[in-house]
């Protein structure tokens, strides 16, 4: 490829304009029918066979793949739901406003201009075949910031792939890894008793709380590359309604951000040789809810992130500053798929907040990124062999 190539594929107003149309399509988790839609429509109308694949309800995925001969395959991936809305917007969050370098909007970083940078690159893979060899698969998924229905119906499916690329908004620092995720709901059962003779029964309020009190005693393992974390999210014990009873029943929710060695497993063992040890009248049942998501990294020396690398340094002018944070569908991809993954996306802010914005520039370059990286990888054969 030479050094010109591929700076002139896409424009700055192009990579806008595409963000801008995703933006101004609502899609909460849940009513992701609609922007999907567009996202097959575009792909359709510039030349690909987009496939709508079902999940729950009007909630598709989109998937596109381009087959150019015998090679590896890379999956190029990306969410259009988007969060709520929060309060204290300057504008209307479903109408694009652009200023200067900033496009604004929800899901304009979170991550429309990614999907709008894996859209563009696609194109022009799809125009561009005799650069590269082997097959490319666009995905559009649904419900990433929810419980990733898309990501594992995607995996379920048969999903196989020797490379991914999640383009999440992580220009200044591409990732190779992050935490996991895993939610563990702790249900106490004590015995109810007038309050007036507590002694009678077993709080379970009480009893939650000696467990919650200890908690910090469960070291946090230490890695790196990353921090992992607890946090109790809820805790509830009693009657909606106001009565003078001893509550027999009490709920914590645990959330535990995890690094590489941990596991549901290894979480549910140290909570649970914790409630051993309180040696509670109490009964204690623990249980890992949804969503759980591994933690998952990629060596620095692996074919992916050195061509990313590559293309990266290409574009950017220096080479990346590894990140190692944030979770969500890479982790499925990277554990769940065992597909060595890798996370690079335009630069923006405002994740989960009001004015959120992506860089306009920064889309082109992402997608020049992924072009890049795709003809380094799915390098194409000449000749004889």
């Amino acid at each position: 490829m030479t050094e010109t190539w591929p700076r002139d594929l896409f424009s700055d107003d192009e990579a806008a304009a595409l963000t801008g149309d995703l933006v101004a399509i609502r899609s909460y988790p849940g009513e992701e029918g609609p922007v999907q839609r567009h996202v097959a429509a575009w792909l359709e109308e510039h030349g690909l066979r987009p496939e709508l694949q079902p999940t729950e309800g009007d909630r598709p995925n989109v998937i596109a793949r381009i087959d150019n001969g015998a090679g590896p395959t890379l999956l190029l991936n990306g969410h259009v739901d988007t969060v709520l809305a929060v309060e204290g917007w300057s504008s209307d969050p479903w109408t694009p406003r652009r200023d200067g370098d900033r496009l604004y909007g929800l899901g304009a970083a979170d991550m429309k201009s990614g999907v709008a940078a894996a859209m563009l690159a696609t194109r022009a893979l799809d125009q561009h075949r005799d650069r590269w060899q082997g097959s490319v698969l666009f995905t559009s998924v649904v419900d990433e910031e929810a419980y990733s229905i898309g990501a594992r119906a995607l995996i379920a499916s048969g999903l196989r792939a020797d490379y991914c690329v999640v383009t999440e908004s992580a220009w200044d620092r591409p990732a190779l890894g992050s935490v996991g995720k895993t939610l563990v709901r702790i249900d106490v059962t004590g015995k109810a008793a007038h309050a007036s003779w507590p002694w009678e029964g077993v709080n379970a309020a009480t009893e939650a709380a000696r467990l919650v009190a200890r908690l910090d005693e469960i070291p946090i393992a230490e890695h790196p590359r990353m921090r992992g974390s607890r946090a109790v999210l809820s805790f509830a014990s009693g009657n909606a309604q106001y009565v003078i009873t001893v509550p027999e029943q009490a709920r914590v929710v645990l959330n535990r951000m995890i690094v590489s060695g941990e596991s549901r497993d290894s979480v549910l063992a140290e909570v649970h040789a914790l409630v051993d040890d309180l040696d509670s009248p109490a009964h204690f049942e623990l249980t890992i809810d949804p969503p759980y998501y591994p933690p998952w990294e990629t060596d620095t020396n692996h074919p992916l992130a050195l061509a990313l690398a590559r293309a990266y340094a290409a574009e950017a002018g220096r080479p990346p500053d590894w990140g190692y944070w944030g979770f969500g569908d890479m982790n499925l991809f990277s554990e769940d798929a065992g597909i060595p993954t890798a996370m690079i996306g335009p630069r923006g802010a405002g994740f989960h907040q009001a004015d959120e914005w992506v860089e306009v520039p920064t889309i082109a370059a992402a997608a020049r990124v992924l072009v890049r990286l795709t003809c380094d990888l799915l390098e194409r054969v000449t000749g004889d062999g």
